[in-house]
């Protein structure tokens, strides 16, 4: 086990004794302990993070009343992900029970980001601005904002990403994940969502109904 993880250890030890070891009739083997523990938790994510992202997707909806909307807000979620596993790889730590929640806590956190900048993008677009130029107004003012809460989500997690003591092999893992997750997600989500908004909305010229210019002024003012 030294130097490796549970799951790939037990995964070659169960492929040679099943290639080496023929078990006599009415014997089997059973692998316990923290490994059995393991698949538990895996089971019990399965079920989790689906039912996760569909109560996240029900309150966009609600919110936003807009499967599209909602559906965008989601799509930094992927790169979120990607980030903490780039993290984990560059720290050389393995897939782990606590690495899968800090999975499940960038879920929350992408989304958070994401619903700042579709909602400025709507406020925006009902002062009277065309698509393009409330995106562009929308990533803008909406970058500062963004880094800021990454980088000191970032920061205030570093400490734990970097322990070595003892419990830090239940801790490490969780705030790898999260730490490369901030750091590249709304990097991206900044990217990603204005150009996949542009592509659904990229036809529609139309601007939306006139406002008064005082109305416009508020809505402004408000976003």
């Amino acid at each position: 086990m030294r130097g490796r993880d549970l799951g790939g250890t037990v995964a070659e030890a169960q492929a040679k004794i099943a290639q080496n070891v023929k078990l006599p009739t009415g014997y089997r083997i059973i692998w316990a302990g923290e490994f059995e523990d393991l698949e538990h938790a895996k089971k019990r994510l399965e079920i989790v993070v689906p039912i996760s992202l569909a109560l996240i997707l029900v309150l966009l909806y609600s919110l936003f009343n807009s499967l599209r909307d909602s559906l965008l807000v989601l799509a930094g979620i992927p790169f979120a992900i990607a980030g903490g596993i780039v993290a984990l790889y560059v720290s050389g730590l393995t897939f782990s029970v606590s690495a899968a929640i800090g999975f499940v806590s960038l879920f929350g956190v992408s989304v958070m980001n994401g619903i700042l900048l579709i909602t400025y993008f709507n406020q925006v677009r009902m002062a009277g601005r065309g698509p393009l130029e409330a995106m562009f107004h929308a990533a803008e003012q909406r970058m500062r904002p963004l880094l800021m809460t990454a980088l000191s989500a970032c920061i205030g997690l570093l400490p734990a990403a970097m322990s070595t003591g003892i419990g830090s092999q239940v801790q490490r893992p969780l705030a790898t994940v999260v730490v490369g997750g901030m750091l590249i997600g709304p990097i991206v989500l900044l990217v990603v969502t204005p150009a996949l908004q542009m592509l659904f909305l990229g036809s529609d010229d139309t601007p939306p109904p006139e406002e008064p210019a005082e109305d416009r002024e508020d809505a402004l003012d408000d976003a």
